[in-house]
């Protein structure tokens, strides 16, 4: 399909068509190639939708996605491979506390991470002493998880017995009862649940508070933003027109994961794109969640640095505040 045929089908599908200014009414592109990081995280799915021409339609003629080993996209783009990625708030937080070139511009999604236990463990209280599978220490799960039972009052540097192994073996680790509990990132926890391995006990996408606030955020590099405004704002339209298409056409958002092999399992990955909140970035506070996942990690001693100051120093939600006012609905 043309990138002008998809530039209208997104602003159709935000129900802006008309709204935007036309591209050439704008300040011209300070540069017509931005870097993406590609990692294997399918809810991040409106950064690779947005380069089904949303991103050409903007103007970017050199769109590359950058991938290193199993680096993460916070990695990526301190590093200076990659000038925009997607990655959950613990991640991001703790890569703000240890490094200057990133920046948040904005919210992703709601939800997406689900805790699957086994045994009598009902509750994050109940996870105290108890196994947890992970695949690494200072993952994004681990994080995570670690702001959660923080939240509860529970001590994951002292209380918790973590397992490290690949995701297939945490998994077949909770089916046969070895481990108490592993934090599904889809699409494990639509495929848990059509198993029935473990026992759901909390979704991101459902229960409060986490469902009140962003799961992950739209991140950049530092350097990149400061020199290329017009730039970051167009390609931030490119993404957040998207996550339109990941809501309103989930069947051609998923073929896109597909096609571009960041799943076969085309099922679970359709299911994950029904379920999460791409519309959410108009609704959700972008602050409050850093603030609210920043407070637990501190309190945990995973960052350094205050909550305030992280957030002073690591966001960037003017385009975001432009673009609300911009694609009205």
């Amino acid at each position: 399909m043309s990138g002008r045929r998809e530039f209208l089908l997104a602003a159709g599908a935000l129900g802006m068509a008309g709204a935007v200014p036309a591209l050439a009414a704008e300040a011209p592109l300070e540069t017509n190639r931005i870097r993406i990081a590609r990692t294997t995280a399918i809810c991040f799915a409106p950064i690779y939708v947005a380069s089904e021409g949303l991103l050409q339609a903007e103007g970017f003629a050199d769109v590359s996605y950058e991938q290193r080993g199993i680096s993460d996209a916070p990695s990526l783009i301190v590093d200076g491979a990659a000038d925009f990625g997607a990655t959950d708030v613990s991640s991001t937080l703790v890569n703000l506390d240890r490094s200057q070139n990133l920046v948040v511009l904005g919210g992703l999604h709601g939800g997406c991470y689900e805790l699957f236990t086994s045994g009598d463990v009902k509750g994050l209280r109940d996870l105290k002493g108890k196994k947890i599978a992970i695949p690494g220490l200072h993952s994004g799960r681990h994080l995570t998880l670690t702001a959660m039972l923080a939240h509860v009052g529970v001590d994951a540097n002292k209380d918790i017995n973590w397992i490290t192994n690949p995701a297939a073996e945490s998994i077949r680790l909770l089916a046969d009862g070895k481990v108490d509990a592993y934090l599904g990132f889809p699409p494990e926890p639509q495929e848990l649940r059509a198993k029935k391995i473990g026992r759901l006990i909390l979704s991101m996408t459902t229960d409060r508070p986490w469902s009140e606030h962003y799961c992950c955020l739209i991140i950049a590099r530092r350097d990149y933003v400061k020199s290329n405004p017009v730039a970051t704002k167009r390609a931030l339209r490119a993404i957040l027109k998207a996550a339109a298409i990941c809501t309103g056409e989930p069947e051609r958002a998923t073929r896109v994961l597909v096609e571009r092999k960041l799943t076969d399992k085309y099922d679970y990955a359709l299911q994950m794109m029904k379920e999460l909140s791409f519309s959410r970035w108009r609704d959700y506070d972008p602050t409050a969640s850093l603030r609210f996942y920043a407070l637990r990690l501190h309190e945990a001693g995973m960052i350094r640095t205050t909550p305030q100051k992280l957030i002073a120093q690591g966001s960037e939600f003017r385009f975001i505040d432009e673009l609300r006012k911009e694609l009205k609905a």
